[in-house]
């Protein structure tokens, strides 16, 4: 006799994070393709990094770099993490204790976040923000404290009165992003001045978020939180060298932080990524023998953003200030009334130049009139997309 089919049943499941749907980057580069459009929208180079790296990555795996390293990296890559801080930034962190290599820095965002912020505990994250903090925040029980930049003619900027007044007992972290995704901005001695008495006296932590380091424009420095001694007390700086060296798709970053705080972070990061791929950690730690790649990255950068901004002159977009990062935020005020995603939308349909609005930064939309374009791509993808901006 045979038995009754028995219907296959998955069983449901709640979501950890509810919130958390299709991002926008996805659908506006699905949008991008579908209508042939210049993607500008996800900030990712077009164009290839310097062959000397891969062939650095190739020799290191016929070299036999291809096990596990230890946790914290390879100790190689983190020497020469050491050793660029300290040049650049004057701050002598401990190769052994105070430096981890990472599956790239959304990994190390969320392993710092992971590592110190426990259930009920408030994190201030500053809108509009990358889109991995408050997802992070969540899935370690914090409540994020928004505190929302502002724009003026001036471009953005944070309003460090506010942020102050967001403070609370239960304040456990501060997230910090300089130079700033989306909108350009970087962050001035001054504002390093402003974030340091708001924390002074504190228990507060700083996690700094500064993956775009060596993309500061005009003369410019980076304020990094490792020039001040006060603030790299208390602070997990991330970096990218996928952003650095125009490997995106490798994901490897890093943290700094003082070794008490590493101690905890090395903790999560053996347990949800272990290590990070070997002989990548040992090609790019030949390549930073030589400094001219990110010493020069600034000036090879802020050509590709003033061919961007001069493309744009002559149009009815209003260009904002963009002092770092390879991104550019525009408001479109004298072109349309349309939403944000609905305007960004047009523009990759029927400009067919792909773009994010800058609403999706933010916990709730808020609507402001401006969307961001990438202009870390070659020459002619720029002037393809201006030929066609220029017609709107």
């Amino acid at each position: 006799m045979n038995s009754p089919q028995i219907p296959l049943l998955t069983p449901a499941l709640t979501t950890r994070l509810p919130a958390v749907g299709t991002t926008v980057f996805t659908r506006m580069s699905a949008l991008a393709v579908q209508h042939g459009a210049v993607n500008l929208g996800q900030g990712f180079p077009d164009f290839a990094c310097e062959p000397k790296l891969v062939d650095l990555v190739t020799e290191a795996m016929k070299a036999g770099f291809n096990q596990y390293p230890l946790l914290a990296g390879a100790p190689v890559l983190r020497q020469a993490i050491v050793d660029k801080i300290a040049a650049i930034y004057g701050h002598q962190y401990d190769v052994n204790s105070e430096i981890t290599v990472t599956s790239g820095a959304t990994q190390a965002l969320t392993t710092a976040i992971l590592c110190c912020v426990h259930p009920d505990e408030e994190v201030i994250v500053i809108e509009p923000a990358y889109d991995s903090y408050l997802p992070a925040i969540e899935l370690a029980g914090g409540v994020p404290v928004l505190v929302q930049m502002e724009v003026g003619a001036d471009g953005y900027s944070v309003p460090w009165d506010k942020l102050a007044q967001a403070v609370t007992p239960k304040t456990r972290l501060i997230v910090i992003n300089t130079p700033h995704n989306p909108t350009g901005s970087v962050l001035r001695a001054a504002d390093m001045q402003a974030l340091a008495d708001i924390v002074r006296g504190t228990n507060i932590l700083i996690l700094s978020d500064e993956v775009y380091e060596h993309m500061v424009y005009d003369g410019e420095r980076h304020e990094s939180m490792s020039r001040y001694p006060e603030l790299a007390a208390r602070s997990f700086v991330v970096s990218s060298f996928g952003k650095t060296y125009h490997v995106t798709g490798w994901k490897v970053g890093y943290v700094a932080a003082p070794a008490p705080l590493m101690v905890e972070f090395r903790k999560v990061h053996q347990y949800n990524v272990f290590t990070t791929n070997t002989p990548m950690q040992h090609g790019i730690a030949s390549y930073m023998a030589d400094p001219k790649p990110y010493l020069e990255l600034p000036a090879f950068y802020q050509r590709k953003r003033d061919l961007f901004r001069d493309g744009l002159k002559g149009s009815r977009f209003e260009l904002l200030p963009a002092d770092g990062t390879y991104f550019q935020c525009v408001r479109y005020d004298a072109i349309s009334s349309q939403s944000e995603a609905e305007f960004a939308e047009w523009l990759t349909s029927e400009i067919k130049v792909a773009a994010i609005p800058v609403s999706a930064f933010y916990q709730q939309s808020k609507e402001s009139g401006i969307v961001r374009f990438c202009f870390a791509k070659k020459d002619e993808t720029l002037a393809l997309a201006l030929e066609r901006l220029a017609r709107v």
